[in-house]
């Protein structure tokens, strides 16, 4: 049985674990593990890469926004996290957030 489920809560990337290929690329590099819910979940695919861009108000520029990923984890979940390109509000310290999550009952956990 699958559902997708939303979620929009920051995750907390393992240091050092960052893909240096998008780095080198000037884009974030996901992060091959990371904390979530007090949990450990590390990359084990990647089914889908994209960006999401807006128009700047007062102007016709548009700017990058978002980068997004779908991916399995070792836990037997399908995610869809995302990057933000610019922190959002003083208070709010992540970049980071598990937007959705799969649970997916024909992998193991």
């Amino acid at each position: 049985m699958t559902g997708e489920q939303f979620v929009c809560e920051p995750l907390t990337p393992a240091p050092g674990s960052f893909d240096r290929t998008g780095m080198a690329r000037g884009e974030p590099g996901l992060p091959a593990r990371f904390t979530w819910r007090d949990k450990e979940h590390v990359v084990e695919d990647v089914l889908e890469v994209w960006k999401t861009s807006t128009a700047e108000r007062g102007g016709g520029e548009v700017y990058l926004r978002r980068h997004w990923w779908k991916l399995c984890t070792h836990r037997g979940q399908t995610m869809t996290i995302y990057c933000d390109r610019q922190k959002k509000g003083r208070n709010n310290k992540s970049r980071w957030w598990v937007y959705t999550i799969e649970n997916d009952a024909q992998r193991t956990s």
